[in-house]
This record gives C-alpha cells, structure tokens and sequence, in this order.
C-alpha cells in the first residue's frame, strides 16, 4: 500500500485489526493501493447484495481507512443516527434548494480528508442505467475518482486505477466501463451493462 502524503480519514487500531481478521478467516483478499490524495470520489461496484458495503467496509479497514457516504438527514435521527455518523455517514438536506450533487461538492471542498463512496447503480436489483451523480461531483470539486470494486468470482476487492475526469463524459466512461466489465459480482445476474443515461450537472444522484 501507497505511503500517503495526506492520509484520508484513518480507522482506529481495532477496526484495522477487524479487517484483516475477516479477510484471512473468509478467503478474501484485498489489492490495490490508496492514492497518494487526502480526497477522492471512491466509485463503488458492482452492487448487488446487502453484503457488498460490509465486505467493502473491512477491506478498506484492512488499508487502514474508511469512507463517507451521504444519506438523507432524517435517517440521522436518535437512536441510530449517532451510529451511522461513526461509519461514515454523512446527512444531506433534500429540502435545500441546493441538490445533492452541489451540497456533495461544497462538502468535499470545505474538508482536508475525505473519501466519497458513490454506488452509481443506487440499487440491488438490476438496473438499466448508471446514475452519473460521481462523475459530475469529482469533476466540479477537482478530485480524482478511485475504481474500488469487489470480484466474488475470485474473492478479491479493493481499490482499482484512479481516474481524474477529463470533462470529456463519453471517453472517460469507456476506462470505467472496461474495467467493470471483467467484474464478477455476488449476484450477476443483478449486474447489468454499464448503460448511462445522461444527466444535467445539476441532477441529484437519486
């Protein structure tokens, strides 16, 4: 793994220790290596088991790190809201004339360190298209976006290339397509062609 020059949000010694614990116990192995960038836009497939952020979750753990991921404030209510802020959580007001994309990257823009998990399938089940809200919030906060992924066919995951968006959509789908497309996921039949349906900039994620 990548000395970082930045380090992300780091996990504390036992959630390090309980990843690499799951990984040996299970099979699994973790490859790839953390950016040298204290934040980045983590693009999170194939999805399509409640299994997938559990196993996603210690294999980062094992590098060392966690990630953030947004969902709408009501869920961050007493008793469990506390709870899902320590695994990352961070709560988004859909009632802001703001959309999800903007309060995202102002987010990103006001934090040192952060990591930004995105799943652009937004669902278990198979879906038709990609949702395009990762591309347009890494390229308006200038971040780069880190291809993790997890391959049940050869339990494997971890953190793939990293792509920094160019702002030219259709070719820089073609790299994230290619290299999802040799992916095996929990459910395969679940994980349909990495199809996108344009979306305008302003557009929320949901």
């Amino acid at each position: 793994m990548n000395k970082l020059l930045l380090a992300p949000l780091l996990v504390n010694k036992l959630q390090s220790f309980i990843g690499l614990c799951f990984l040996k116990l299970t099979g699994w192995e973790a490859v790839g290596n953390v950016p040298d960038t204290p934040k980045f836009v983590m693009l999170l497939a194939p999805h399509t088991s409640n299994w997938d952020l559990f196993y996603i979750l210690v294999i980062l753990y094992s590098f060392g790190i966690k990630f953030s991921w947004f969902g709408k404030k009501e869920i961050f209510r007493w008793p469990v809201g506390g709870f899902f802020k320590w695994l990352g959580g961070i709560p988004i007001n859909r009632g802001l004339r703001k959309n999800i994309v903007q309060q995202t990257v102002e987010i990103i823009q006001a934090r040192e360190q952060i990591i930004v998990g995105i799943s652009p399938e937004g669902t278990r089940s198979n879906t038709k298209y990609w949702k395009t809200g990762f591309y347009y919030i890494a390229n308006q906060a200038q971040v780069p976006i880190v291809f993790a992924f997890l391959d049940y066919g050869r339990k494997i995951g971890g953190l793939g290339p990293t792509l920094t968006p160019t702002g030219d959509f259709e070719e820089d789908m073609k790299i994230i397509r290619h290299f999802y497309s040799g992916i095996t996921a929990r459910h395969p039949q679940n994980f349909g062609n990495i199809t996108i349906k344009p979306r305008l900039p302003s557009e929320e994620l949901g």
